[in-house]
């Protein structure tokens, strides 16, 4: 008889949330990735400057995101916690993480420092990703890809709509819904002024 340390299951309650990103998340990126590469997917403006990805852009920043994580330590037995405004970086991290088969953690982004680091101990995350504040204690920040190549690469189809967010890690099943109206429906995805 062998006797085995079981590994409690990670108890998560508001205000943080285990994201289950959509199944299909990956395959409905690629999918516009293919279908529609240069038309735009996401805008955001910062520092005064409209930036832009496009479906092939919003892909391969996922891969390379995916890549920085693994070189990190990131594996799927990780946990990652985002906590901030939505914006393409945060969205991206999120489906990077997906890809290596990693749990997806939000924090409400507006938890007061203390409340902030005894939400990162009860929840244990083993990377995060927190707008604003500086790495705490073994967690480690990714930090994002360049964005100067995104800038004026912005391209939209006439006629056609696009979506727009203003929210954050405040809400619950916040996440998972910006992505699954974003990568469900194709429409460019535009985040406001932050920076």
């Amino acid at each position: 008889m062998s006797v085995h340390e079981l590994e409690l299951p990670l108890a998560v309650e508001w205000p943080a949330e285990r994201v289950t990103v959509l199944p299909r998340a990956l395959v409905q990126l690629h999918h516009w990735a293919q279908v529609t590469p240069l038309h735009s997917a996401l805008r955001h403006k910062r520092d005064g400057q409209w930036y832009s990805w496009r479906w092939i852009d919003a892909l391969r920043d996922v891969e390379r995101q995916a890549d920085g994580l693994r070189q990190q330590g990131f594996t799927d037995d990780s946990r990652l916690a985002l906590s901030g405004a939505f914006e393409p970086h945060l969205l991206l991290l999120a489906l990077a993480a997906q890809v290596i088969g990693g749990q997806i953690l939000t924090l409400a982004d507006d938890l007061e420092p203390a409340a902030l680091q005894q939400q990162l101990w009860r929840i244990r995350p083993t990377h995060a990703y927190i707008q604003g504040v500086q790495p705490v204690g073994v967690v480690q920040r990714v930090d994002p890809v360049d964005t100067s190549q995104r800038l004026c690469r912005w391209w939209q189809p006439s006629g056609k709509t696009e979506l727009w967010s203003e929210e954050s890690t405040h809400g619950q099943g916040g996440l998972a819904a910006v992505l699954a109206q974003w990568l469900n429906s194709g429409q460019s995805l535009g985040f406001p002024q932050s920076g």
